[in-house]
């Protein structure tokens, strides 16, 4: 994990800690990530849901940010740096490809991987459902455009 994604990680796991411990219902206090003001982010961000794995949406204070719940169980930042080639798990969910980071369990990193400019998704398992914040963020998701697909390692054997 390269080190933004992994300051990212740590920052979105501070500000779910802190939202747990005070559960205040104001604005999410988020930092932007790099490439924030890419204009493909307006795009997904002002098409957000207001609901995400039945958790209610909430204003964050950073540009392309999102975030559900209250406390925040989900947050999403696009601009990331997008990731290369991983062995993370990478599983595709109704036409987006999304790599799983679990090293900060019971917060999970989705990412939407192929996708330029990059877009994560942090996860309090506790509060929502993996499974559904990436049903319900997919559409958003494809609004960025895919330069690369998950491969598995039956893609990259020649069995002849």
């Amino acid at each position: 994990m390269s080190i933004r994604l992994r300051a990212l990680a740590v920052g979105a796991a501070t500000l779910i800690l802190a939202g747990t411990l005070t559960g205040c219902s104001g604005i999410v206090p988020m930092d932007p990530a790099p490439d924030a003001n890419d204009p493909a982010c307006a795009d997904v961000i002002v098409r957000l849901p207001d609901t995400v794995a039945d958790l209610e949406r909430r204003t964050t204070n950073a540009q392309s940010t999102g975030a559900w719940g209250d406390p925040a169980g989900v947050l999403l930042y696009c601009g990331i740096e997008p990731t290369g080639p991983t062995t993370d798990d990478c599983v595709n969910v109704s036409g987006v490809d999304w790599v799983i980071n679990r090293d900060n369990a019971p917060l999970y990193k989705f990412e939407a991987y192929g996708r330029s400019p990059g877009l994560a998704v942090i996860v309090d398992s506790e509060k929502a459902s993996g499974t559904e914040t990436v049903v319900d963020l997919g559409a958003v998701a494809k609004l960025l455009p895919q330069t690369r697909q998950c491969t598995s390692l039956t893609d990259t054997l020649d069995f002849d």
